[in-house]
């Protein structure tokens, strides 16, 4: 990476916090040492170190979107805040190159004292813009936070939906070369997300870098070109949005004396990572098919998924994917608008009440398109299985998918301690095929049987003509 192409470098980046047990104890800590220096005594100290990040290094190019993710207490804030400055490190270096945007804490930066617009052009004087740039957009951020006359009132009487949307606004229409986003968005109606996630689109495509915090991995996958996991303060690996929130996945799934070895798994797992070769696989032998409308669907033993993923089991294990024709074949390649079924079959070592199964269907850039479970609620779930129990689990579904390839999923869920969770899970299990077509008006990933109509109302040709 050239030295002028990043918009983000953070190195060695630490945050250390003292937490102190009682009031008395940072009082102690602030007088305390003082004295004992002064009279030959050994410092004591009267607090507990708390490293919300531990030594973490990575770079953003220019125009790049990136996804964090972590549970919660993982130090993605923390880390976010170092970036813009709210935060002084312990330890390491942040540089950042351009413009800085940020929608942190809901209100941060807000005075509730001060009128909506008075905050805007508060906020928009901090993130640099002038009085007259200012006003050259406050017509589009009062537009876009839709929060009427209540621009006029003191923001101590607004919800917490209202104050991230004025917050939102600010920060989107200050044209940032770099925006920083920390889950504001979620306490948003689902018809403002939509609004956000469409002007983060285009902000992106202006060649704006974005970091992105999210605890939804399929929203961490549609917008973003790297994932980031982050767990206990550390950086635990970076790469393909898809293969990171799969790892994270299984992080947070997996029983709570499993997660040290699964840290340590996928700490060698991204030191020893090659990149992933599927995608361009795909894209270098997309076109070596047969276009062929009447080619049967068949089995090739040679696609086979390189990015399948087993969580940790807790009582079940899933084995044997297959998808096999309605006659009994067993196929990979498939043919749009055909039916099939999708089987695996569940090993209980020990029994499970309340038990479910699911499947999913992915891209190969790892969004989610669909997928069902055996019952729709807990009522209408196999009572009782007992340990040493094979089931043999199947979906019938039609492949409406447009040609591509694409992935199975495969899930077991039951009850464990009052609470349903995943027995098993398996990402990326099975591999197929939706065969190329012919004359196909289908687009994107989903045939949902359009046909277009059109007749020509007006042909300035034919009056010519007649005159």
């Amino acid at each position: 990476m050239s030295s002028d192409d990043f918009a983000i470098r953070i190195q060695g980046l630490s945050k250390c916090f003292q937490i102190y047990d009682t009031p008395r104890d940072r009082l102690k800590q602030f007088v305390a040492p003082r004295l004992q220096q002064m009279v030959g005594k050994p410092k004591k100290q009267y607090f507990r170190e708390f490293w919300a990040l531990n030594d973490v290094s990575f770079e953003v190019k220019k125009g790049e979107t990136v996804g964090i993710i972590g549970r919660n207490g993982s130090g993605k804030s923390t880390l976010l805040q170092l970036i813009c400055g709210t935060l002084t490190p312990s330890s390491g270096s942040v540089e950042t190159r351009g413009r800085i945007a940020a929608l942190l804490e809901l209100g941060s930066g807000f005075n509730p004292e001060f009128t909506g617009r008075e905050n805007v052009y508060m906020n928009a004087a901090v993130l640099g813009l002038s009085k007259e740039e200012t006003d050259a957009r406050f017509d589009d951020i009062a537009a876009f936070a839709e929060i009427g006359q209540f621009i006029e009132q003191p923001v101590k009487t607004y919800s917490s939906g209202m104050v991230v949307r004025l917050a939102f606004a600010v920060a989107i229409n200050v044209d940032p070369q770099i925006l920083i986003i920390d889950e504001a968005l979620s306490v948003g109606d689902e018809l403002f997300q939509r609004k956000c996630f469409s002007r983060i689109e285009a902000i992106k495509n202006n060649g704006a870098t974005i970091l992105f915090v999210s605890h939804s991995g399929s929203t961490v996958v549609e917008l973003c070109d790297h994932a980031m996991l982050i767990d206990s303060g550390e950086k635990l690996s970076m790469g393909a949005p898809k293969e990171i929130v799969g790892i994270y996945q299984k992080l947070i799934y997996a029983p709570q004396d499993k997660r040290n070895a699964i840290r340590k798994e996928i700490r060698v797992t991204s030191k020893n990572r090659k990149r992933t070769e599927s995608l361009q696989k795909f894209r270098q032998t997309k076109g070596n098919f047969a276009i062929e409308n009447e080619l049967d669907e068949f089995f090739d033993p040679n696609l086979k998924p390189q990015s399948t993923l087993v969580f940790e089991s807790n009582g079940a294990c899933i084995e044997s994917s297959e998808i096999f024709t309605l006659s009994g074949e067993k196929v990979n390649c498939l043919r749009r608008g055909k039916s099939y079924r999708y089987t695996y079959n569940v090993r209980f070592d020990k029994g499970a009440t309340n038990v479910r199964f699911a499947m999913l269907v992915k891209t190969i850039s790892g969004l989610e398109l669909g997928g069902a479970v055996s019952a729709p609620s807990l009522d209408q779930s196999i009572p009782y299985i007992a340990p040493g129990s094979i089931v043999s689990v199947e979906f019938r579904f039609t492949c409406n998918l447009n040609p591509d390839s694409y992935f199975f999923n495969a899930g077991v869920r039951g009850m464990n301690r009052d609470e349903e969770t995943y027995l098993h899970r398996v990402i990326d299990i099975c591999m197929f095929k939706v065969m190329p077509l012919t004359d196909n008006t289908a687009t994107a990933f989903i045939d949902f049987n359009c046909v277009a109509k059109f007749e020509l109302i007006n042909n300035p040709l034919q009056e010519v003509e007649k005159a």
